[in-house]
């Protein structure tokens, strides 16, 4: 199953654009966008293929340490981290329509 995995690192200093252009191109090859500039993190929400949702975070988790250090930020630790399958998007949609 597919999941999108939102993971965000935080840290002691503000990013800028040009690191979080960094990290979006480090994740664009995982279907993946990042965010966080002019905070004290970054983040990004990729693609990950895997069991059930714990396996995604900890997949993700690896992909997204290994994109990171493709880039010039700091290494900082993940603090929060969180998988969605295609399954809950569609539950969600659901509960709006009705």
């Amino acid at each position: 199953m597919q999941y999108s995995v939102s993971l965000v690192a935080e840290g002691d200093r503000e990013m800028t654009l040009d690191e979080i252009v960094e990290l979006a191109d480090a994740v664009a090859g995982m279907n993946g966008i990042a965010s966080g500039m002019g905070t004290m993190s970054y983040g990004a929400q990729i693609m990950v293929d895997a069991e059930n949702s714990a396996d995604a975070v900890e997949e993700g988790r690896k992909m997204f340490e290994a994109a990171v250090q493709k880039t010039s930020l700091p290494f900082w630790p993940v603090t929060t981290a969180h998988a969605m399958s295609e399954d809950d998007d569609y539950e969600d949609l659901d509960l709006i329509i009705e």
